[in-house]
C-alpha cells in the first residue's frame, strides 16, 4: 500500500469501519452490555457441574480447535452437546497455542473424556509431513491463519472421519443428525450458512475442484475423512487462490465446499432448521432449534442471553 493510501486507511477508512461495526453490532452501551455477558459466560464455564453420563460409543468422538480466548465456549458447547446427547462424548481439542493448564483442569472437569494435542506437537507433525519448502503456502497459512488448523491439525497424517466442530455452537435439543452421522459415517457432513461465504469467485473455485460448489456449505459442523485429502492438491488450490484473488478469512470454508463439491454420492447436510447458523433474536431468547451457530451479529445474543438459556433448557 502506498504511503496516501496508507495515510487515508489510517485517518478514514479505518475508524469509519469501526464505527460502522459498532452500530452493526449495537452501538456502545449494547457492545458494553455483550462484554459484560462475555465475562459472566466465562465465569460461569469455570464452574459448569460436572456431568454425569453413560459412556459414549468409541466413535462419538468431537474435534475441536481452542485456546485462552475460547476455552469458555468450548465448554459450553461440550457440555451442552453431551447433555442432551445423553452420553459423555469423547473430546479431541487441538491447542492453538494458548491453553494453559488452568484452562485445560476447567474442561477436564466437565467429566468427559477430553484428549489434548499439544500446539508444539501439532506443529512438529506439520514440519515433518509439511515441510515449508515443499507446501510453502500450507506452511504459511497454519502460521498466520489459524482456521486452517482445524482442517490440518485434526487430519494431517491420520485416517478415517471426523466431525470438526466450532467452539461458538449451544445444543438445545439431541442432536439426532449428528449422532446417526458419527454412528456410521459414509459421506460428509456440513452445515447450512446464513449467506453463501467463501471469499472467492465461484468460477475459480469451481475450475479448481472440477465439480460445480455447493451452495452455503458452512463448516461450523463439517466432517471429512482424514485419508481422503489430497496435500499436494490443497496446496496447489491454496497456492492458486492466493495468486489469482489473494487471502480470504473464509479460505477453509471455501476448501471444504471445494472438496464436498466432488463427492459422487453427495453429503449429510444437517437441516438448517434444526442446526441453525445465526440465529434470529427471537430464536435466541426462546430455542426451538437443535443448535444455534452465534456468527457474527449474533454474539450479542450469544453473550448476553443464549448460554444462560443453554444451562437450564428442558432435556
Amino acid at each position: 500500500m502506498s504511503l496516501p493510501g496508507r495515510i487515508a486507511y489510517q485517518l478514514y477508512h479505518r475508524p469509519v469501519g469501526a464505527v460502522r461495526n459498532c452500530l452493526r453490532h449495537g452501538g456502545p452501551f449494547v457492545m458494553r452490555a455483550t462484554e459484560r455477558g462475555r465475562g459472566e459466560m466465562e465465569a460461569a464455564a469455570a464452574t459448569l457441574a460436572p456431568l454425569s453420563l453413560p459412556a459414549a460409543p468409541d466413535d462419538c468422538v468431537l474435534h475441536l480447535m481452542t485456546g485462552r480466548r475460547f476455552w469458555y465456549q468450548t465448554a459450553f458447547c461440550l457440555h451442552t452437546f453431551a447433555r442432551h446427547a445423553g452420553v459423555a462424548v469423547r473430546a479431541e481439542i487441538y491447542d492453538d497455542g494458548s491453553l494453559d493448564e488452568q484452562h485445560r483442569a476447567w474442561l477436564q472437569r466437565l467429566g468427559l473424556p477430553v484428549v489434548f494435542h499439544e500446539s508444539a506437537t501439532l506443529r512438529a507433525r506439520l514440519d515433518r509431513l509439511l515441510p515449508a519448502d515443499r507446501y510453502p503456502v500450507l506452511h504459511e497459512r497454519w502460521l498466520n491463519y489459524p482456521n486452517i488448523r482445524k482442517l490440518i491439525d485434526v487430519h494431517l497424517g491420520s485416517r478415517g472421519w471426523k466431525l470438526v466442530i466450532d467452539s461458538d455452537l449451544l445444543f438445545f435439543r439431541r442432536p439426532d443428525v449428528l449422532l446417526s452421522w458419527l454412528a456410521a459415517p459414509d459421506r460428509p457432513l456440513h452445515a447450512v450458512d446464513c449467506a453463501e461465504s467463501y471469499g472467492y469467485s465461484r468460477p475459480l473455485l469451481e475450475k479448481l475442484a472440477g465439480a460445480l460448489i455447493p451452495p452455503l456449505v458452512n463448516v461450523g459442523l463439517c466432517g471429512l475423512r482424514s485419508d481422503s485429502l489430497d496435500w499436494d492438491e490443497l496446496e496447489r488450490w491454496c497456492a492458486e487462490l492466493h495468486a489469482k484473488e489473494n487471502t480470504s478469512y473464509y479460505l477453509e470454508q471455501a476448501l471444504a465446499a471445494m472438496l464436498v463439491a466432488r463427492e459422487a454420492g453427495g453429503c449429510i447436510v444437517a437441516p438448517k432448521g434444526d442446526y441453525v447458523t445465526l440465529p434470529r433474536p427471537s430464536e435466541i431468547t426462546a430455542p426451538t432449534a437443535v443448535m444455534h451457530h452465534y456468527v457474527d451479529t449474533a454474539k450479542r445474543g450469544y453473550f448476553q442471553e443464549a448460554w444462560r438459556h443453554a444451562l437450564t433448557h428442558s432435556l
